[in-house]
């Protein structure tokens, strides 16, 4: 069981490292979510199936949900649309296209066919269990691909990108163009989206144009789960909270599903669990916002009283000169 919730937690972590640079780092709210990861699903599928290398069927998937995401921040910049109404007409255009992709398919099974996962269940035969060596394999890529947006986002471009999402005008007044950043920010985010759904399919041997229902929620119950978590500003902890989020909504949904029969939970009201969470983050974040508020002020108030009063550094005293209380201290 714990395997199975670390390895879920470790690929849907992609996912959910695109979804926190859309809402958290460019406060773009993106639906495009839901298209592009069954489109990067479709992609590596065909390409599978068609033949293609691996390698190359990865790129391609993680190609496509770039051009999903540069026709959102297109459609958002150009038309002016309003960026969660942008999102949600590519995620509505994105479900034609995956049929299309799909060969006018609803699904199309993986079964018998070479996959990266099975050439790693080959090269570990007698070194490891296969559930294993897939652990490894899923860590090692999502600990590249986290490292990979850490160093991103310390270049000058990563952190204008940060700025931007925090004040937009201050980025406008530096002489850089926000469309351009948006572009970029938003095709990368739904590129791991896309990236992510290219190994879940893999995962599972089959590619499926409903795969990404709900997947935005999922990914913002990740996001959220992880800064209840831990607490941080430094990209590095930021990612690595993401990730952390991740496996515990997995591990939140795999006992769900397979103790939720005591409580009469079906997986009708996992969808249900899920938005709950969200809320339950978005109250106790709230709570120790405001908890956090308040010391400050209590801090703030007693500083100021010090001052009023005359108890400083500088301490209180009577000067050589003039009167009492004045020169030697404050």
């Amino acid at each position: 069981m714990i395997d199975g919730i670390l390895i879920e937690g470790l690929v849907y972590a992609l996912m959910v490292l695109g979804v926190f640079i859309t809402f958290r780092i460019l406060d773009f709210p993106d639906l495009t979510v839901d298209g592009s990861f069954p489109l990067g699903a479709a992609v590596m599928a065909v390409s599978i199936t068609s033949g293609v290398p691996l390698w190359l069927g990865l790129l391609l998937s993680f190609g496509s949900g770039l051009a999903a995401g540069s026709v959102t921040a297109l459609i958002h910049n150009k038309l002016k649309v309003p960026n969660l109404l942008a999102g949600i007409l590519t995620m509505t255009m994105l479900w034609s296209i995956n049929i299309r992709v799909l060969g006018n398919r609803a699904n199309l099974p993986l079964l018998r066919q070479e996959t990266i996962l099975t050439l790693v269940r080959r090269m570990s035969t007698g070194i490891m269990s296969n559930t294993m060596a897939v652990l490894l394999f899923f860590l090692v890529v999502t600990l590249v691909v986290k490292l990979l947006v850490d160093l991103f986002f310390h270049t000058d471009l990563g952190l204008t990108m940060g700025a931007m999402g925090n004040n937009e005008q201050m980025v406008i007044a530096t002489g850089v163009n926000p469309e351009t950043l948006k572009l970029i920010g938003v095709s990368l985010s739904n590129g791991l989206v896309a990236l992510c759904g290219a190994f879940v399919a893999q995962y599972q041997g089959f590619a499926d144009v409903n795969l990404g229902q709900g997947i935005i929620i999922a990914g913002l119950a990740s996001v959220m789960i992880g800064e209840f978590v831990l607490r941080s500003n430094r990209i590095g902890l930021l990612t690595l909270r993401v990730v952390i989020g991740s496996i515990i909504f997995r591990g939140i949904m795999f006992l769900g599903r397979y103790y939720g029969f005591y409580i009469n939970l079906t997986p009708t009201d996992l969808r249900l669990i899920t938005g709950l969470m969200i809320i339950l983050s978005l109250v106790a974040t709230q709570m120790r916002s405001n908890r956090t508020n308040s010391q400050r002020g209590r801090r703030s108030a007693a500083a100021s009283t010090n001052n009023r009063t005359g108890v400083g550094a500088g301490g209180t005293g009577v000067g050589n000169e003039g009167p009492a209380g004045t020169g030697g201290g404050t």
